[in-house]
């Protein structure tokens, strides 16, 4: 499909009165976990798009221009709470959270199989790991205080069991830098997987930064604190990968065909009749927007589309699904590994003064005191071993043991053996 071909509507007939914004939720008893999945997706990547409109307009005085991003503003929030309140009040912050831990892994590990660009596969392969073992956390969180097991929830399509320790993930915050991409040469497909991870990443780091408060035990409140922090980092390398030397037009244009390529690829996977109707109708909002986009380029760059896309047609629709083999491949090859600066190093080859170990010893100077780890911790004292859903035992034998938690796999020198990042040929 081109979007660029497709006649769009109205901007103004896109506008929604109160009975239409509110939509019927799912149940939650029935609802695919892939169609929540979508859901939180798309609401991140509506936010991303919401706020760098924010952005471009603090940065630019012309007040027409002003206007135009105004209209196309206040069409993707209402956008953004259409789809967020599909998630129905029975479901709780934790129930909900599982959802968003499953889209980080499935999602990221999508894309990374189908990345052509070695250096952005390695970053959806590294944070990958990070994300796994932050839904091992909260499920032992969700068993242990509502008695609820994840594997449910996630539809038994995606593993629960730790990967790289969340205990590992504190790095020095220079170290989460990297290079960004060259839009005018990298291929689509690596153009839109930078937007649409950073968007994912950026909708968990805000959700579990809004609900922190909200969590009802201390316990809870300080997972989620230290969790939401790992998400900064991650939100620090994925929006570092994107295209920094683009201009603002140019990101506007590949912000709204990349919402166009994301609701089509909903449309096409989703299994909900409802639903897919609402990613129909967001399509069409989206390629109003994106046409708008293309006049605006026009008028304040004398570019056309073309220039900065090229032909236009999607790549194949994303599709969220099972990836755990290639989980399991992931964990066995990179589990040692912490990031330098730009690049990937094995914890074992370290300098001894390098930033990542005086960080550690400054979050975490003894594991007692690491939220992640007390809640392990705890489940494992009150049942006798953690909560897990695997399929085998897990790839990296230090990380087996089910009645002790293990803090130093991806941290401490000798931990364990990892190999290296695999790209894609």
């Amino acid at each position: 499909m081109n979007p660029f071909n497709e006649k769009p509507i109205s901007l103004i007939d896109a506008f929604e009165n109160w009975k239409q914004l509110y939509p019927k939720s799912y149940n939650k008893y029935e609802v695919n976990p892939y169609t929540k999945t979508r859901i939180i997706l798309m609401n991140g990547t509506e936010f991303e798009s919401n706020w760098f409109s924010h952005q471009f307009s603090r940065h630019f005085a012309d007040t027409e221009l002003r206007r135009e991003l105004a209209l196309t503003r206040a069409l993707e929030k209402q956008q953004q709470l259409k789809v967020s309140l599909l998630k129905p009040c029975n479901e709780s912050q934790l129930e909900h959270t599982i959802s968003y831990e499953q889209l980080a892994v499935d999602l990221t590990a999508e894309l990374a199989k189908r990345e052509k660009d070695c250096y952005v596969k390695k970053a959806l392969d590294f944070a990958l790991l990070e994300d796994f073992d932050h839904l091992y956390r909260y499920s032992n969180l969700l068993q242990m205080t509502q008695g609820i097991s994840a594997e449910k929830l996630v539809g038994r399509y995606t593993e629960i069991m730790p990967a790289r320790p969340t205990i590992a993930h504190h790095r020095f915050p220079k170290d989460n830098v990297r290079r960004c991409i060259n839009s005018k040469e990298a291929d689509k497909q690596t153009i839109l997987a930078t937007m649409i991870i950073t968007a994912a990443e950026q909708q968990t780091m805000n959700y579990y930064m809004n609900v922190t408060t909200l969590a009802t035990d201390d316990m809870s409140r300080k997972l989620y604190q230290e969790i939401a922090l790992v998400e900064e980092e991650h939100v620090t390398q994925y929006g570092n990968l994107m295209d920094a030397n683009a201009t603002w037009f140019e990101t506007l244009l590949w912000h709204e065909y990349n919402e166009c390529y994301l609701y089509w690829s909903c449309m096409m996977t989703e299994t909900d009749k409802y639903i897919k109707q609402l990613w129909e109708e967001n399509l069409a909002i989206e390629i109003a927007h994106l046409h708008k986009a293309v006049e605006l380029l026009q008028k304040y760059e004398n570019k056309t589309w073309q220039e900065v896309i090229g032909d236009g047609e999607f790549p194949e629709p994303l599709s969220l699904h099972e990836n755990i083999n290639y989980v399991r491949d992931i964990i066995k090859n990179t589990v040692q590994f912490t990031s330098n600066r730009e690049e990937y190093e094995n914890v074992n080859y370290l300098p001894n003064d390098a930033d990542f170990f005086k960080y550690q010893a400054i979050m975490n100077p003894t594991p007692e005191i690491t939220p992640s780890h007390k809640v392990i911790d705890a489940y494992i004292k009150n049942y006798g071993r953690d909560y897990r859903f695997e399929i085998a035992l897990n790839p990296i034998e230090e990380l087996r043991n089910r009645s002790c938690d293990n803090t130093q796999v991806g941290r401490v020198k000798g931990a364990t053996e990892s190999t290296d990042f695999k790209c894609n040929r």
